[in-house]
C-alpha cells in the first residue's frame, strides 16, 4: 500500500500469520481501487482473553478515501460465530469492498437517478378520430392515441386534465407512448 497499513491486536498477541492475511486483503483492495484509498487501519480483537476454546473474534477495517471514512466491522453474535479469526478478517474486508464499490459508483455518477415522466395537460380530444394532444410544461404539443392511455381511460379524459406520459417519436413528430392521469401527488402548477 502507498499509505502504511496500521494493524492493531486487542486481547491477543501479535501474529505474523494474521498480519500476512490482513496485508494480503489490503493489497487486493488497493489493486481493485487504485489511487482512492489514503489510509487503512485494521483492528483484530479476541473477545474473551482467557478462553482457550470458543473464542470469538472481531475484525474492523477503517479506510479513508478522499476525505471520507468508511468503516466495516464484523462482530460475532449469537448466531454468527467467528471462532476463526481469518473468517472474521475475510468478512470485514468483504464488507469494505462493498462499501468501496458503492463509493466509486457515486464518484463516477453511476447512481441511478429516478426522474419522473414528463407532465402536461390535455389540450384537445378528438374521440371520433381516437387521439388527443398534450401541452407540456415547456409549451410543446404532444400527440397521443386512444391506445396509449393506460387502463383504457381515454373516454374518461377531459380537457385540462393533468397527465404524465412517456414520449417517443411518431410518424409526424413527438408522440406519447403511454399516458396516465396524474394523481393528487403529481399535481402540476397552474400556468399563466
Amino acid at each position: 500500500m502507498k499509505i502504511p497499513l496500521q494493524l492493531t491486536f486487542r486481547n491477543m498477541d501479535h501474529s505474523d500469520a494474521v498480519e500476512a492475511d490482513v496485508r494480503s486483503h489490503a493489497a487486493k483492495l488497493e489493486q481493485l481501487f487504485p489511487n482512492i484509498i489514503t489510509s487503512c487501519r485494521v483492528m483484530v480483537e479476541r473477545r474473551h482473553r482467557h478462553h482457550q476454546q470458543g473464542n470469538l473474534f472481531h475484525a474492523r477495517v477503517d479506510i479513508t478515501v478522499r476525505g471520507r471514512e468508511l468503516v466495516a466491522s464484523r462482530k460475532p453474535d449469537q448466531h454468527q460465530a467467528h471462532e476463526e479469526m481469518h473468517v472474521a478478517i475475510r468478512d470485514a474486508f468483504a464488507a469494505t469492498k462493498r462499501q468501496l464499490r458503492q463509493f466509486t459508483h457515486k464518484l463516477r455518477h453511476e447512481v441511478k437517478s429516478h426522474q419522473s415522466p414528463p407532465h402536461g395537460r390535455v389540450i384537445s380530444l378528438m374521440p371520433m378520430e381516437d387521439f388527443g394532444r398534450i401541452r407540456t410544461d415547456d409549451g410543446r404539443e404532444i400527440y397521443f392515441h386512444r391506445n396509449s392511455v393506460i387502463n383504457g381511460g381515454f373516454d374518461r379524459l377531459e380537457i385540462g386534465d393533468q397527465v404524465r406520459f412517456n414520449e417517443g417519436q411518431g410518424d409526424v413528430g413527438p408522440q406519447a407512448t403511454t399516458v396516465k392521469v396524474a394523481g393528487k401527488h403529481h399535481i402540476l402548477p397552474d400556468r399563466p
